[in-house]
């Protein structure tokens, strides 16, 4: 029977805390060999990303499906997505390197809006012989960087954070990226369309039913952090942009070619009460919708 090694040595299963919570804590990143870290290591938390180059034989069990590792493997984890380790009793080497969520919001960084930290995608990858040397030069670098003092070293590791993935992105076939390049028009396409198929609001009985990226996403069966990834890289807008911009059009047009009175037109277009109508429409346009209709006369 296998056994289950301990998190300080890189794995048990996980069960994650929310994205409020890491989001609050303090920057840390740290570095470690993972022959040498088991009961090493004082770490038990459940917030970090994780990337690892596995030099071991090994499962990977995900909730929906495992992946048995027979060869050098950069592995990419996200305190989102609980897994669980079970190494062979084969030696295991390698390095991994731990950071939170609040390590990377210390500077503008593309790191959590590359595939391999987002769910539903591969969070594994088998690099050649050659990758696999320069791999392991960025990670024993990585190691000597954050035994030293300097002051900026923070920057130095992410940088090579950014090199290890940009080395798992060449990786992957270029037509993984034109399918996801289809899925991505493929459901903007749908998300646009149940979009303006609600309008335009005809009566001051009717009632947009569909008013937040949830809203959307079950209304086509996908997770909500899919369709915001897909609507985001496919137009560079978020949903709730699109929804906001399209809802404030709307409520221009009823504003000036309606005498509809204004806690209607809010309540219409999905606002409960006309103090959240009042909010939204002075965020997005700097007036009131008081103030647009005094004008317009």
């Amino acid at each position: 029977m296998h056994k289950r090694e301990d998190i300080s040595g890189f794995y048990e299963r996980i069960h994650y805390l929310p994205p409020d919570k890491i989001a609050t804590d303090r920057p840390h990143i740290n570095v470690f060999e993972r022959a040498a870290c088991i009961n090493a290591t004082p770490f038990r938390r459940r917030d970090y990303y994780k990337v690892t180059l596995v030099l071991g034989t090994g499962r990977l069990d995900y909730a929906h499906r495992s992946i048995y590792i027979d060869r050098p493997a950069l592995v990419f984890s996200n305190p989102m997505i609980p897994y669980n380790w079970i190494p062979d009793p084969s030696e295991q080497g390698g390095w991994f390197c731990i950071f939170n969520q609040a390590f990377i919001r210390q500077r503008e960084s593309l790191l959590t809006h590359l595939p391999m930290f987002q769910t539903e995608t591969d969070k594994v990858f088998f690099p050649d012989a050659a990758s696999v040397a320069e791999i392991t030069a960025f990670f024993t670098a990585m190691m000597r960087e954050n035994a030293e003092h300097y002051v900026h070293k923070d920057d130095v590791l992410r940088n090579y954070l950014h090199l290890i993935v940009h080395h798992a992105l060449k990786m992957k076939p270029a037509g993984d990226y034109d399918r996801d390049l289809n899925a991505a028009a493929r459901i903007t396409g749908l998300f646009l369309e149940l979009l303006d198929r609600q309008f335009p609001i005809e009566s001051n009985r009717q009632e947009l039913q569909l008013r937040s990226a949830n809203d959307f996403a079950r209304q086509l069966s996908l997770h909500t952090n899919h369709l915001n990834r897909m609507v985001r890289d496919f137009t560079g807008k978020t949903t709730t942009e699109h929804i906001a911009a399209r809802i404030l059009l709307e409520a221009n047009d009823l504003l000036l070619n309606t005498d509809w009175p204004v806690s209607e037109i809010g309540y219409c277009l999905g606002f409960r009460y006309p103090g959240y109508f009042n909010s939204f429409y002075k965020k997005h346009t700097g007036t009131t919708p008081n103030a647009l209709r005094k004008h317009a006369v």
